[in-house]
Formats: structure tokens, C-alpha cells, sequence
């Protein structure tokens, strides 16, 4: 016996992270009455925020990109915004490698200045250098000619993606790697050339040159930004617009299965057996997620559902969130982030867990970043050590319940701890002496709060294939459903931003107004 909600929705939102939430913001803006449905107890996704002993972590926000002022994405966030979020630069400097045994190297912006610290560091790899900036620029723009297409109907898609072939093949197809082979031999040159690539997920080897170029190229132009009041901004300034307009954004309710009338989408179900009624329902929880758990067995649409599995998941990750006591800056920390590769190498993640050293580390300190943090008397701050890993470490345990995975598991992820522990402590000595909390999520825990399979970060993988994939447009060929957030655009908040306006933009073309703001 299933309970129906008697309330009609114009449209029902699976998933509040940003994806989410910008798709229900932009079509309350324009008249419709949207109801955003949210399987964990805190609304907001990956921009939600934890606390433990008085220490509050952003969970999936670490810098941004294109918030100054004038930003076209900043100006969009502004129009679904209830009240404007406020940023805070993070300084002309937003990254630091730690490359093998080489001095670290601090980047830069704008592409000028970037383009300066590397000859400095590589004089005689002017020529390459020059070539490099010149790719990133190009790559950025084919990303660009990609994204309208995803809220195209299928043949004006198809026909831009032809207009557009010569770009798209030359940086979409291939790979972050290939490129950098054809600009430089030098390898220590072409691991800071890929050293970045934990911002969107994908490894040098496996990821679209253009998805790299559109990201780590995304900081150059205007700078990386930390919204004031951490990550839980979002939600704060974002929901209201929703719930202004006769809209509700629910924590706590998972969606099972979605309600069909004949081939058309009409509502959901939950796993309380509620109900759901609405013109269109809007999935921000995955494209694969969402053919694999949403659809009923044998609706059709194989070739599309086949396209879509088809493509990889992105990786998975360890986090190690850390709570300071003390002068954190004196002993090292910085609002740049800090990248580590200690073998020199870049393509790698770790596999050995639990004892193995991880070959690579990125370090982020959330609250030097956000201007409305009070350390207090105790001068606490936070901070985040973040380690790509695969899946396989932790798989054994993935069919079980948290409650249930028994002294195995609690043996492994204590000693994954006290390894990554280790490790922090090797790379910040007099910052680890200050540490007097710290907590170690594992893949699971993704898989967990955002139900991502095999803990995927970022949905799904970075590769030629995916960033060509006619299957992600945001219009599925099933009537009624559309799928937002960054499987459609791209890995990361700002593109997961445009996911979610892009499904928008498909329910409502009302909505493409509001893109040349």
C-alpha cells in the first residue's frame, strides 16, 4: 500500500547538491513550483558541512573558480541565490606542488603569470612552455563548444558537435597525457604540467585533455575563491529561493523508484512507499546512478542506458580531516593548497592501503580560507589531507553496513589512519605537533552520504568517451526525465553549477535567458 502526496509539483529534484539546487533555484525563478528530495539528513550535497569537538569541515569545497565579480558563473549563482554569498580571494598564489625531491613550486595566476613561474623554474623549456599555455586555452574553449549540447535537442546537438568536430577531436579526444608528451621529454616539466589533476578526477593518462584544460585553467582568468561562511553557504542562500516561490526542499527522504504513466515519467516513490506527482522529475544523484537504480527493468532505451554504463566511474578517496590547535600558519599552513608526489610520479593512486605510503597527497585548510571563521581563544583551525586511492582498497567491505563490517574493517581504517597520519606528519612536522583531532573518511563513506558507486567522487570518469557522450545530455530520451549536475558538464561545484542550469535551461528555455547575465 503506497501513500500519495496530494501536493501537484511542477517538477520533482533528486538530489540537493549543487546540481540540485541550481536546477530547482532556476526553475522557481521562472514559475514553477519544485519540490527537491535529499536521501541524507543535511541538505546541500557536497557543499554540506560536518562538525566534531568544535571543529566544522567543508566536506566537497576546497577552492573555486570563476566567483570574482563580473564572472558569468558568479553572476548566475547571484540570480539563484535568495541573498548574495560573498568570496574571498585566495591571493594571486592558489596552488603548491611538491614534486619528488624538487623545491616547491607555487602557481600563480593570471595566464601570464603562471606561464613566468614555470620559465623561471624550466628556462630551457621556453618553447614548450609557451606551447602548453597555448593548448589550455584551446582545450578551455572546446569544453565550451561541448556545453551547449547537452541542453540541445538531439539533432541541433548533433549538428553543433559537427560545426565543431576539428576542436573537439583535436583536445576532447584526447587524452591530458598525450598532449603533454607532444609539448615536452622534460618529466619533472610534465608532472607540474599534470599535477592538478585531483581537481576534477581524472588521471593524466585516462582524462580529456580539454576537461583538464577547462578546470585547472578555470583559476587563471580571475583568480580561486572560498565562499564566506565555508560550504554550507550554499544551501543558506540557495533553498530559500526554492521555498520563496511554494517550493520544499526535504532532508531524509530517499527515492526508490520513479512513477510512470504509460512511457512518460510522472512522479516518484520513496522507500517509505510515499508518492510523488509532478510534470518532470530532475535526477541530480548520477547518470549511472540513475539508470541503475531508478529505472524499471525492461522500460527500453537500451542503447542510451548501455551508452551510459559503458562509461567508468572517476576515483575514489581517502579523507583525512584534521582539527589545530595553534598558530597553524607559523607552523606551515597556507591558504594555497598543497599538492604532494614524493616519487616525482603524478599518474598515480593508492593501492596498498592500509600500510603502503600513499603516493600522493593534496592539503587544503578550509579555515584560513574563510574570513568568517573565528578560531578563538584555542586558535582552532581545520584542514583536510586528501588521498586518491582505488576502489579495490576497500571493496571487500562494500555489500555490508556501516554497523556490520565487523573488527576487520575497524583494524583496516585505523591503520589507514595511522599510515596517512604518518604521512602528513613527514610533509608538515611542526603543523602535525598542533593536530588534536583527526577523523579518516574512506571511499565508503562516499559511497554512504552521496551514494556514488564504488566511491566516486566525481561521478563519473574524465575520459574522451565521456566528455563526447551523446547519452549525457541532460534531456534523457525517457519523456519526463532529465539528469543535472556535474555528469552533466563537468566534475566539481562550479560544474556542477551548470549541470543543474542546464537541466533547467532543458525543462524551461526561459532559463537560457539568464545565461548571457
Amino acid at each position: 500500500m503506497y501513500a500519495t502526496e496530494n501536493t501537484p509539483w511542477d517538477a520533482i529534484v533528486i538530489g540537493s547538491g549543487m546540481g540540485g539546487m541550481a536546477a530547482a533555484a532556476a526553475l522557481s525563478h521562472v514559475g514553477h513550483k519544485v519540490l527537491l528530495l535529499e536521501q541524507h539528513h543535511t541538505l546541500g550535497g557536497l557543499t554540506h558541512s560536518f562538525s566534531r569537538n568544535g571543529f566544522t569541515w567543508d566536506v566537497g569545497v576546497h577552492y573555486l573558480s570563476e566567483m570574482a565579480p563580473g564572472d558569468r558563473a558568479r553572476a548566475l549563482l547571484d540570480w539563484l541565490c535568495d541573498t548574495p554569498m560573498d568570496f574571498v580571494p585566495m591571493g594571486s598564489i592558489y596552488d603548491i606542488l611538491h614534486i619528488g625531491s624538487a623545491e616547491p613550486l607555487s602557481l600563480s595566476r593570471p595566464y601570464e603569470s603562471q606561464e613566468m613561474d614555470l620559465k623561471d623554474r624550466y628556462p630551457d623549456e621556453t618553447e614548450a612552455i609557451e606551447a602548453w599555455t597555448k593548448a589550455m586555452r584551446s582545450g578551455h574553449d572546446a569544453m565550451y563548444k561541448i556545453f551547449p549540447t547537452r541542453a540541445m535537442p538531439e539533432v541541433a546537438g548533433d549538428m553543433l558537435d559537427w560545426w565543431n568536430r576539428s576542436s573537439i577531436s583535436k583536445w576532447c579526444a584526447r587524452t591530458t597525457q598525450q598532449v603533454i608528451d607532444e609539448i615536452t621529454d622534460n618529466p619533472e616539466l610534465a608532472a607540474v604540467l599534470s599535477a592538478q589533476w585531483g581537481d576534477h578526477g581524472g588521471r593524466p593518462s585516462k582524462a580529456s585533455f580539454a576537461m583538464h584544460a577547462l578546470i585547472a585553467g578555470a583559476y587563471l582568468p580571475s583568480g580561486a575563491w572560498y565562499p564566506v561562511g565555508g560550504a554550507s553557504a550554499y544551501a543558506e542562500h540557495i533553498l530559500p529561493t526554492i521555498t520563496k516561490r511554494g517550493g520544499e526542499a526535504r532532508a531524509g527522504v530517499r527515492v526508490d523508484e520513479l512513477l510512470f504513466d504509460g512511457d512518460k515519467v510522472v512522479g516518484v516513490r520513496t522507500e517509505n512507499g510515499t508518492e510523488f506527482r509532478a510534470k518532470v522529475v530532475i535526477s541530480d544523484i548520477g547518470a549511472r546512478e540513475t539508470v541503475d537504480s531508478l529505472l524499471p527493468e525492461n522500460l527500453g532505451y537500451e542503447d542510451w542506458i548501455a551508452e551510459i554504463r559503458t562509461l567508468p566511474c572517476s576515483i575514489a578517496h581517502f579523507n583525512l580531516f584534521l582539527g589545530f590547535e595553534g598558530d597553524i600558519e607559523a607552523a606551515g599552513a597556507t591558504r594555497a593548497n598543497h599538492w604532494f608526489y614524493p616519487t616525482g610520479a603524478t599518474d598515480v593512486v593508492w593501492t596498498d592501503a592500509p600500510d603502503g605510503s600513499p603516493p600522493h597527497m593534496a592539503v587544503s585548510f578550509g579555515s584560513l580560507k574563510n574570513t568568517a571563521h573565528d578560531p578563538g581563544p584555542r586558535r582552532k583551525h581545520m584542514g583536510q589531507a586528501i588521498f586518491w586511492a582505488d576502489w579495490s582498497t576497500v571493496e571487500e567491505w562494500s555489500d555490508m553496513p556501516g554497523s556490520t563490517r565487523g573488527e576487520d574493517y575497524k583494524t583496516f581504517k585505523q591503520r589507514a589512519e595511522d599510515t596517512l597520519m604518518g604521512h602528513f606528519e613527514n610533509c608538515f612536522p611542526e603543523l602535525a605537533k598542533l593536530v588534536v583531532y583527526h577523523e579518516l573518511a574512506t571511499p565508503l563513506s562516499t559511497v554512504n552520504y552521496t551514494g556514488h558507486r564504488k566511491g566516486a567522487f566525481y561521478g563519473l570518469d574524465v575520459t574522451p568517451e565521456r566528455v563526447m557522450c551523446h547519452a549525457l545530455r541532460a534531456q534523457t530520451p525517457v519523456s519526463g526525465l532529465y539528469l543535472a549536475g556535474q555528469d552533466v558538464a563537468s566534475p566539481g561545484i562550479p560544474g556542477a553549477l551548470w549541470g543543474g542550469l542546464l537541466a533547467a535551461a532543458s525543462v524551461d528555455r526561459r532559463v537560457f535567458r539568464h545565461f548571457q547575465r
